[in-house]
């Protein structure tokens, strides 16, 4: 996977997964507790071993997927 997907998916889950514990949805916040420490195994040995650019693409890939991940988790709980 690359580095801006991966640290997308990271950030959209805990982002999801922050907004699930304030709203007391516990199947989703161990759904989505495990997605995020499963994809932290692969962030951390590519982005170790990576160079200023593998940084850059991380981040923004982070930077994106936390706001995808509050859009997704008011479209699963359907609040506004």
């Amino acid at each position: 996977m690359s580095l801006f997907f991966t640290g997308f998916l990271q950030v959209l889950f805990v982002c999801a997964n922050t907004y699930m514990i304030s709203k007391q949805k516990y199947m989703w916040v161990i759904i989505f507790g495990f997605l995020i420490s499963f994809i932290w195994t692969w962030n951390v040995r590519k982005i170790a071993f990576g160079n200023i650019f593998d940084r850059i693409k991380y981040s923004v890939g982070a930077a994106t997927g936390g706001a995808v991940g509050l859009f997704v988790s008011v479209l699963i709980l359907g609040d506004k």
